[in-house]
Parts: structure tokens; sequence; C-alpha cells
């Protein structure tokens, strides 16, 4: 039987003359890191100190012992990072330039000093460029030209840290007769729900004369077959069985594979493997809108609720099984059910997939390029195509993996940022994503469907980021215009919109060691990394805010709120549109490190607002305010599978708490629809002092997070986290009167406005009216259960100056158990005389409990300036006068009203 042996001790990595301590798998950073030979990169701004480690070539060693008993021995290598010779007692074994590859040495009969040394990956990349010449790029450093990640070389998220290292585990195989390279599961689901497995397995034989059978079982059915000199296939049938759905479309049974190698009877190895039974279609069928893109599982057309996502960590050897069941855990508990690994990171490590197993989360996989033109000439080509077949077979059995994806916004920029030009004839990498990539998909993993690019239009006979076909990437909100822009068009599928905020206040602390925090100090800029971005964040915020000159908490709060309401003006506008767009993809879940960034979860760990405010965009059911033409509508967004049907009550508010009409409407909306329901004109709010509440009564629903079932404000749980809200924010800090201190970075949530609590998911957003001039107010959005916001895109003219939703948050008082809750506001932040904040605090063990007296408009606890440690469960939330919210608060040991008091913030008049 094969014998693996891990070969993780003993090593060490020269520097200066002398040895170092090294941890395999690792890299060369965290090394010196643990040795104390360079401080800590992720703190102030040390980056800058530490980019001579990517430009010197690096050596580990470690003594290979003797081994024997078997008639092969193997050096096995999962990943080195990057270009590498590997010597054994001075004795080349082999080289590589491949972070994404794999590789075998034989080493049957030696033993000795074995050495890896790695070439600065600098100098490969130059000597690749002087061969094949420049290639255009979306940023100056040259990580097109070898096969690495290419975030290792910054971004505009990221710290430029070029690492080097054995990234993954090394070990020693053993064995003989033959063992098994490669087992390629093709799944299926048949008639009748008849499963059928079909694994194509190849040997690599030590004696190619000895007769070899392999067996098989799944799911209780057992099959065998002989193999023909290196290859053969074994199918099963599995009657009945059960079928893996996404999250909150039904289960996700997984069967265990197992397959087994013999001779005469004797195993010689053992390949394992889980699977699940599904299917998979990509709709992008022609229709009067353009071109679709929906994806169907099981028969059952979806719409998307995602996030990208880009490597936890700078340096992806400190990526533990345990830390990507949490972050992707937090992402199922936000609703999503989709995970776009972009293609500027890495293909994740088995634990990742196994995580979306077992969690229902969709994966989309890009192939690991982005935003460059990359050679197509040798060495390249080889190494792609190589890459490219060794992932494909070895992701095929995770179910949760639907799409594969050639590039990120490379076939965009050829076409729009002048890269043609520039390239005169020379290749950039056309013919991997429409040649050599599909070839290898549809030769290796028929069952998934495969797109050239995102954002791409299916051919070039439309532009590569057309909205009306295929899939798009909004960027013109946040870069130039207000995320009210977002209402101004209904793409088939967004693949890429945000919006920046900045990391939790805690994070930033942490990050900033003895820095007196404000928003143009030097740490605060340094780990900003967008061109221009927090002129981006300023001029965002003043469409809808006034500018807390000099005054970082607000600074701090009101940029947070500023990226939750404008990814909800998108999710909400966008998923009202349904079938037509099909799905949104949130830049992005994850940072690598502590920035400002576009985040939900900021590089410590931490839930922005954004965060909580996507629990309740992405729940099963929605509620928003738009305008439809001239009209103002209430849209139920119902993409559960039952109907949602029940009584809305309206009520047309001042901001100082008075009722000045109301009205009971009944609502229906059938199964994976959207219904809207005008709102009567004399409910419709006018000037900045009124704004309209609707709350959804009716069957409860369906929330598809664990823990679900309760609205935002009614203490759904939710963590800090950094946030990535492009656009304008809330404008006014809150003071106190009761106690509100407003605007400071919020590691706690953002559920904003009050919401009813406790049943489906509440509803954000910024409802904006038919044509809002870019920069003008703007709808802002609060949310907690529900601001809806927005216009129909294809409605009306000039989009209104001035339209906000707001969402309730969610009480313990004078709300519907089960409803949701929106709001919307018909005038920017900045016009609306918001009252003095005034409210009651009561703390108990475990929990803050906020009681109205005014309108408070999206309250937050930044549970994180209680404690480092603590969390709240929700983010904004919006009260009227009379209601409550309580948010769970954990990690908080000395519970103090006080202290409670000075962590909330609020919005108050700019004037």
């Amino acid at each position: 039987m094969l014998q693996a042996t891990p070969l993780t001790e003993g090593w060490i990595l020269r520097h200066e003359g002398g040895e170092l301590p090294a941890v395999v798998p690792g890299c060369v950073h965290t090394d010196l890191l643990a040795a104390g030979a360079i401080p800590d990169p992720f703190l102030g701004r040390n980056e800058t100190d530490l980019a001579w480690v990517g430009r010197r070539d690096w050596t580990y060693e470690t003594e290979l012992p003797p081994v024997d008993g078997h008639e092969q021995t193997d050096l096995v290598f999962d990943g080195l990072d990057t270009v590498a010779e590997i010597l054994l007692d001075g004795q080349l074994l082999g080289r590589t330039r491949n972070m994404h590859r794999s590789y075998r040495f034989d080493v049957t009969g030696m033993a000795g000093r074995l050495a890896v040394r790695f070439v600065s990956a600098y100098a490969e990349a130059e000597a690749v460029r002087g061969k094949l010449g420049e290639r255009p790029a979306a940023y100056a450093e040259p990580y097109q030209y070898l096969r690495k990640m290419a975030c290792s070389f910054g971004w505009d998220w990221g710290p430029t840290l070029v690492t080097a290292g054995i990234w993954r585990p090394v070990r020693i195989e053993r064995w003989s007769t033959a063992r098994i390279a490669r087992v390629r599961p093709l799944v299926t689901v048949g008639e009748q729900g008849l499963g059928v497995v079909e694994l194509a397995v190849e040997v690599e034989r030590a004696r190619v004369e000895a007769p070899l059978r392999v067996e098989a079982s799944v799911g209780g059915v057992r099959a065998s077959a002989s193999l023909d000199g290196t290859e053969g296939v074994v199918r099963l049938e599995v009657p009945d069985v059960g079928l893996w759905w996404p999250r909150g479309y039904g289960e996700q049974p997984l069967y265990e594979v197992e397959l087994t190698l013999l001779h005469e009877g004797r195993p010689l190895d053992v390949w394992r493997r889980r699977v699940g039974f599904r299917t998979v279609e990509l709709d992008r069928s022609a229709d009067a809108h353009g071109t679709g893109f929906t994806l169907v599982v099981n028969g059952e057309r979806l719409f998307a609720r995602g996030v990208n996502w880009i490597p936890d960590d700078v340096f992806p050897s400190r990526i533990t099984r345990e830390r990507y069941r949490e972050r992707l855990g937090q992402a199922a508990d936000a609703g999503v059910d989709l995970v776009r690994i972009w293609g500027g990171g890495i293909y994740e490590s088995e634990d990742f997939y196994d995580a979306c197993d077992e969690l229902g989360l969709l994966v989309w996989q890009d192939f690991p390029f982005a935003c460059a033109a990359y050679p197509e000439e040798q060495p390249l080509r080889g190494e792609v195509e190589a890459e490219a077949r060794e992932n494909v077979v070895r992701l095929m059995p995770h179910p949760s993996l639907v799409l594969w994806n050639g590039n990120n916004e490379n076939l965009w920029g050829f076409r729009d940022w002048g890269w043609e030009a520039r390239l005169a004839g020379d290749s950039w990498g056309e013919g991997y994503y429409l040649g050599v990539l599909p070839r290898v998909v549809a030769e290796l993993d028929p069952t998934r469907p495969y797109t050239a690019g995102s954002p791409w239009s299916g051919s070039w006979e439309h532009h590569p980021n057309d909205p009306a076909h295929g899939t798009h990437h909004s960027w013109e909100v946040w870069n130039r215009e207000d995320y009210a822009e977002y209402r101004g068009e209904v793409p088939r599928f967004v693949a890429e919109f945000g919006w920046q905020a900045p990391p939790a206040y805690a994070t930033l602390a942490r990050a900033l060691p003895g820095e007196v925090l404000a928003a143009d100090s030097p740490g605060v800029l340094h780990h900003q990394k967008a061109d221009d971005g927090n002129g981006k964040l300023r001029r965002g915020l003043e469409r809808h805010f006034a500018f807390p000159e000099g005054d970082f908490d607000r600074w701090h709060y009101l940029m947070q709120v500023n990226q939750a309401r404008a990814v909800a003006a998108g999710i909400e506008h966008w998923r009202s549109h349904w079938p037509v767009c099909a799905g949104t993809v949130v830049w992005q879940l994850n940072d690598c490190w502590p920035v400002t960034s576009w985040s939900a979860i900021d590089g410590d760990g931490r839930e922005k607002p954004l965060y909580h405010e996507l629990r309740r965009l992405y729940a099963d059911r929605l509620l928003t305010v738009r305008m439809r033409g001239r009209k103002l509508v209430l849209t139920a967004v119902n993409q559960a599978g039952e109907p949602w049907a029940g009584v809305l009550r309206l009520r047309r508010m001042s901001v100082d708490g008075e009722v000045i009409d109301e009205a009971e409407l009944d609502f229906r909306a059938d199964r994976r629809t959207v219904t809207d329901v005008t709102v009567p004109p004399e409910l419709v709010p006018v000037g900045p002092k009124e704004f309209l509440v609707a709350d959804a009564g009716g069957d409860g629903g369906v929330d598809r997070r664990a823990g679900a079932g309760m609205g935002r404000g009614s203490g759904a749980g939710a963590a800090l986290s950094a946030g990535a809200g492009r656009g304008s924010e809330a404008g006014a800090s809150a003071s106190q009167d009761a106690g509100a201190s407003v605007g400071e970075d919020a590691a706690a949530g953002t559920g904003r406005g009050s919401a009813a609590g406790g049943g489906t998911r509440t509803e954000v957003g910024a409802a904006t009216e038919a044509g809002m001039g870019r920069g003008e107010a703007g709808a802002s959005a609060s949310q907690d259960a529900g601001a809806s916001v927005g216009e129909d895109a294809a409605a009306g003219t000039g989009r209104d100056p001035g339209t906000e939703a707001g969402a309730g948050g969610a009480q313990d008082a004078g709300t519907r158990p089960d409803g949701l809750r929106a709001l919307y506001f018909p005038s920017p932040d900045r016009e609306i005389p918001y009252p003095r904040p005034e409210f009651d605090v009561a703390v108990a063990p475990g929990a803050v409990t906020v009681t109205a007296h005014t309108l408070v408009r999206d309250l937050l606890l930044q549970a994180d300036r209680l404690d480092p440690a603590a969390r709240a469960d929700r983010g904004l939330v919006t009260l009227l006068p009379g209601e409550r919210v309580t948010i769970g608060v954990s990690g908080w040991k000395t519970p103090d009203p006080d202290a409670a008091r000075s962590a909330l913030y609020c919005l108050e008049s700019s004037r």
C-alpha cells in the first residue's frame, strides 16, 4: 500500500549567512517574522520597508532521510512559490515556475541534504518580459509574466509583499507496483433520480506487466474494472439519490466515493472524495432584453446572491481550515449563496471547497488571470495548460463548483483600456480565454459551464461590458458617479460592484499603534490603496451628507453608513428586476490585511455595517420602495419557495413623529417572483420633513441564514467588518441628548432603519425617484428591516434630486413579529431636519437595549469600542418614537451603560 509521510520537520531558511527555523508550509515573510528578523508588515507603514524581501533569492533546506521497503519513492510538493530549483546533495532534481501546480520527483534510493532554492519573482518576471516584450496591465508590477498569485504584487486593496516559499504541504510517498496518478470523477443525474459516477482512472506503474484492477463504491453501490495499460473507467449507478442544492433551496447531501487500486487482490493505493449529485446549466439565451446569464441548478432558476472572494491573507499559507470555515460561515449567515473566487488570487485549498459543499455555497472559479495582458508564448503557455488541467481535475468532485471563468476584466481591458493599440498585434491572453481554457474544460469537465471572462458579453459582437449581454462590472459608480446611478440600468448579471469604507475602529487601532487617527493621517492613508480612494470617499459622502471636517469618529461612522447604503441601492434595484437581472456579486466579502476597502468583513475578521446590511438585502424576502415612472411603488421581492401574502401598513410620517396619513393594502408575491404595489398619492411623502414607513405582515417567510427569523433589529447576529461602500455617507453627527454619539468606525453591523423584529429578513434601500442627477442628493437608504431604494431603470426621466430611502430597524415593541419594514425619504440626509436624537439605554449581560423617544435613524453600536473582542449581532437600525431594539453583544466582559452610550452612533440634522 502507498505510504505517505509528511516532510514538515527540520526545515531551515538561509538568511544573512545563517540559519533561521522555518515552518513548512509557509513562506519567507512568515519565517522572518517568526524569527524577529522583520517587523509585522501589516502594522503602520512597515510594508514599505520590506520591499527587499521580494527581490532576494531564498533557500530552504532539510534532511531527506533514507527510506526503503518499496520499489519507488517520490518527493511530492503540493505547491512551490514560485520559481525554484530542487536539489538533493547538490544534484538537480528539477525546476519549477508555477505557484498553481504540484510537483513530483523520483528520489528512489536517495537521501541527503534537500535544498529548495527560490529565485526572486521579480527577477523571473523581468527576464520573461525581456524575452517576450512589454504587455500592458492595470498596475505597474510585473505579475502577468509568471504564474503566481497576482495580488502578491499589491492591488487597490492589498499590500505589495512578494512572497517565496514552500506554501503547500510536502511529503514523501513510497509505493510498489503502481499508484493512482489521477482520478477524474464525472458526476451526473439521470432520469428518475439515478445518480451516475464515472471515474476515469490513470495510474503510474513501477511494473509494466502487472495486472491491475480498480474497485469503487458510493452510496452502497460497488463496481470494478480492469485497467488496460495505465487507464481505465469504472461506472457506478446509484438509484434515488438525494440532490445537492444551494443553501435555501434544499439540503446538501454528500456521498463518500472510494476507489481502490489492486494487484492480485492486494490493495496498492486508495482515492477518497465526497461528491454531490446535482445538475447545473448556464442559460445564456437571447431575449427581448439582450443576452441572459442565469444559473440553473437542478432545473431551478436562481437569482445569485453573491460575493467576490480574495485570498483571506496575503500569506495564503496562514489560512487554516478553521479560518476558511469561519469566513465562509459568515458569508452563509449573510444570506450569500454564491462565492466568486477572483482571478488575481489562487485556486483555493480543498478546505475552502469542502466548506462550500457543506454550507451550500455555489462557487464560481476564475482561472488566475486578472487586469493585464498575458503573453501566450512559452514558457507561459505550457504552464497555463498544465495548471488548468491539474486544477480542473482536482476540483471536479466538489458539487459547490458550478462555473469556470476564464479571467477577470482582461477582455474588457483589451477593448477599453488602450491595450489594443499598445499591443500592436502581440499576444495578450485571448488565446487562453477563447481557446486553451474552454478546450480543457470541455475535455475534462463537461458537466460544468465555462465563460470566457468577467465581464463578457458572450462574443465580440457586443462590448465586453455591455450590461444587456452577459456579465457586467459596474465601476463608473464609485469611480466617477454616485450610487444613485445604479438605478439607471438593469444589467443581466452584476458580477462586480461596490463601495469603500474604513475597517472597524479596533482594526485600525491595532494596525496603527500610537497614531492619532484621522482621515488623512499617515497610517490611515498608507492603508488605503485605491487610486484617489479618500477623495472618492469624500466626494461620494458629500453628495448625501455634510462632510465632518476634523471629526474622525463621525467620518468613520458616516463612511460605513454610506457604504451600506450604496450597496443597498444596487442590490435592491437589481433584485427588483428579477428575472431580467439574475444575480449580484458584491465586491468584496473579505480583506487580506487591515485596510480601507470595499469589503464587508475587514482584515481582522470584524464585520462592517455592510455585512449586516447584506443579511437584509440577501434574505429570501425583501421589501423596497422605489419609483416606477412617476409612481412610487412598494416592491415585494420573494425568492422563497412559498408564496408571500399579507397586509402592507403604510404610514406617511413627519420626522417629528407625527402620522400624517396611513392605510393598509393587501399584497401577494408568488414563489420566486417580484410584485409591485402602488403607493396611493395621499401617502407619498413630500419635502425633507416627511418620509414613508411601510410594514409588511404576512406568513413569515423563509430565511436562509442560520438563526433566521429575526428581522434586523431583533438581534440577528452580526459581527464587525470592514466595509466597502462606494459613495456618500450619512451625514450628521449624532450627539447625545440621550447619549447618541455619532460617527465612528463601527465594527458592528449594518442594519439601517427600524425593522419589524422577528420575521423574515428586513429590508433596506434608498429609494430614489426616477431620474436623480449624478451627485444630486440621492437616496439614503436606511435599513434594518429594509429601506428600499431605487427607481425602475426603465422608468422615468432624470433622477429625482434627493430621494431618500430608508430601512426600518427591528423593534421589540409596536411592530409585527414576522414583518419587514421599508422606509422612504424623498430628500437627501443633508436636507432632512432630523430631531435631536433622544433615547434610553439599558444594559444587561450580552445585550444593549435602546428605546427611542424621537426618530433615531441609522443607530449603530460599535461594539469593538467597548472591547476589541466584542461583537454586536446587528448593524444599522432605525427606530420610530416609542420603539426599541435589543442588540446582542458578545465578548464584552464588563457591561456598563455609559460605555454603551458612548459607543452608539446615529444621524443628526446637519443644519
